[in-house]
């Protein structure tokens, strides 16, 4: 609920500023559970908790790596689970989160793809895992710390409303109170919805997964751009809106053999020229019954050097990989590689 929603559960009989006390418990000083609103009165908290539920999900597992990366298995009210990921790294946090329960793009070297869709999240549940997570481990939001990412389970621009309305929640200076530069959302390219986030006052920075440096080859790689052409997307890209201090982010992941050759290089660096962008490159992070290898870290470096020479390109470090929490891994497993 945002403050509005709740003014509403509220109804008239309660002054307004009652929403903006749960607002300020829930978003701003992450408290728990409605019965610890302190600021309320006694009646009026076990009014609001006999009517309502925080709707924070519950921890049905935390993987806990080598490297620190920690997987939350989350499961939500209906029985369904999520996974979300956490990303400590000197200081600064990541939080990795899920925008559906599953996803339904079918990438073909990503795990993800295995489960399918089942639903999507609401805002409430997209804006949970933040608040789970944070609190859980205790982290701090100002300076800059903390990062939230749009690249867990989901292709978030197909569940666009409730990605929004947890992007609004999560950058409200009067709750949550990240910083626009500090949350991402991730898409495989679904053109309409690129256009209808650019007109959105308060939005997520963009990053789209490439992936390809020709149509035939992120066809077969991505089917769901069978539908949504290279040379659409590249144009999409150039007329989104950026803001002053923005560039858009282009992910690329490396399969050996595949889409990782000098020429790819080329032709991405040829395909992006004209766009205020960086690139982020990723090596696979390799699955069961996913096709596909792993690049040498050779190539991997060739790759990156080509591209650098016109773009800003880093290759993004695997994290979580001991524990199936790295880019396209995220498919609830569990087994002898976890703990």
């Amino acid at each position: 609920m945002d403050l509005a929603d709740l003014r509403k559960a509220f109804g008239p009989d309660q002054p307004a500023y009652r929403a903006k006390q749960v607002y300020d418990a829930v978003y701003r000083r992450e408290t728990p559970e409605l019965v610890q609103i302190t600021s309320l009165p006694a009646a009026v908290r076990d009014e609001l908790a006999s009517r309502y539920a925080m709707g924070l999900p519950s921890i049905e597992r935390l993987y806990q790596s080598t490297d620190g990366t920690r997987r939350y298995l989350l499961r939500l009210e209906d029985g369904r689970t999520v996974e979300t990921v956490l990303m400590p790294e000197g200081e600064r946090d990541t939080i990795c989160i899920s925008s559906q329960v599953g996803c339904p793009v079918n990438c073909k070297f990503c795990m993800t793809a295995l489960l399918g869709l089942e639903r999507n999240l609401t805002a409430g549940e997209i804006v949970g895992q933040v608040l789970l997570v944070a609190r859980e481990n205790h982290l701090r939001r100002d300076g800059g710390r903390l990062n939230i990412v749009m690249m867990g389970q989901g292709e978030p621009l197909l569940n666009l409303a409730n990605v929004v309305k947890a992007t609004r929640l999560l950058l409200d200076p009067n709750g949550f109170n990240l910083s626009p530069r500090r949350i991402t959302v991730s898409t495989s390219g679904i053109i309409p919805r690129i256009a209808e986030l650019g007109r959105e006052p308060v939005r997520p920075k963009l990053a789209i997964s490439l992936n390809a440096s020709t149509e035939e080859t992120r066809q077969q790689l991505m089917p769901i751009t069978r539908k949504y052409h290279l040379k659409d997307l590249i144009e999409a890209c150039a007329a989104y809106p950026l803001r002053p201090w923005e560039k858009l982010t282009f992910e690329y992941v490396l399969l050996r053999g595949v889409n990782d050759t000098d020429a790819d290089a080329r032709r991405v660096v040829k395909m992006l020229a004209n766009l205020n962008c960086k690139v982020n490159l990723i090596a696979l992070n390799p699955g069961p019954e996913i096709p596909f290898e792993t690049p040498d870290a050779e190539r991997v470096a060739s790759f990156q050097t080509i591209v650098r020479r016109s773009l800003p390109c880093f290759v993004r470090k695997p994290r979580g990989l001991d524990i199936y929490a790295a880019c396209g891994q995220l498919s609830r497993a569990a087994g002898s590689q976890r703990q």
